[in-house]
């Protein structure tokens, strides 16, 4: 089985393709009745569903790998880990499991882009659920220690108030595009002219 676009996709840290490019070389090897279960990535491959937040295909993909193969490489298992912390909305648990593994070198990059798109993504989390938050809540959220938890929050404009260790999130100013159609205005431009007239 030719993996040269999986290989090309990590090389190049095309993270977001990894899920879909195994899903479809999968899908190749079963049409061309391939055996290619017992060197088979699985643990990039649940990883590239779990980066690509699609928790259910992860867990779908889990249940089809077979026992002696979880049982023979714990890096699936750890991946999997992830991926449980993911399901239960254990936020806290996520950063431990990808802490608590000593990760193999192919696997080690994707761990690591994965860990600062999850923190970005709690993040988000917080601007969006918090007005104000504990800096130890943050920490945890954020998979980091207080104080650098606060300087990363303080950095993205939120206030510390010292006194009660709260953090003051700032909501980001959204920003709406009013797209102006010409036809749109010729038409208002007649329905006023109409109305004077």
């Amino acid at each position: 089985m030719d993996t040269s676009p999986l290989n090309e996709a990590l090389a190049s840290s095309s993270f977001d393709k990894i899920a879909d490019i195994c899903d479809n070389l999968i899908l190749q090897g079963a049409a061309e009745g391939i055996e290619f279960q017992d060197e088979w990535p699985y643990a990039i491959h649940l990883l590239g569903h779990i980066y690509s937040n699609d928790i259910n295909s992860a867990r779908f993909l889990w249940k089809k790998i077979p026992a002696a193969i979880k049982e023979a490489r714990p890096e699936v298992v750890a991946v999997w880990r992830i991926g449980q912390k993911l399901w239960t909305r254990d936020y806290v648990g996520v950063h431990e499991a990808i802490r608590g593994f000593s990760w193999s070198p192919e696997v080690q990059p994707f761990v690591a882009s994965f860990a600062e798109l999850y923190k970005k993504r709690m993040f988000e989390l917080l601007l969006s659920a918090y007005s104000t938050i504990s800096t130890q809540d943050s920490a945890c959220f954020l998979g980091m220690n207080e104080n650098d938890a606060t300087n990363y929050v303080l950095q993205q404009g939120w206030a510390l108030d010292s006194a009660s260790q709260m953090l003051t999130v700032k909501k980001q100013a959204v920003i709406t595009e009013q797209k102006l159609d010409p036809s749109k205005l010729q038409r208002l431009t007649e329905y006023v002219f109409h109305l004077e007239h």
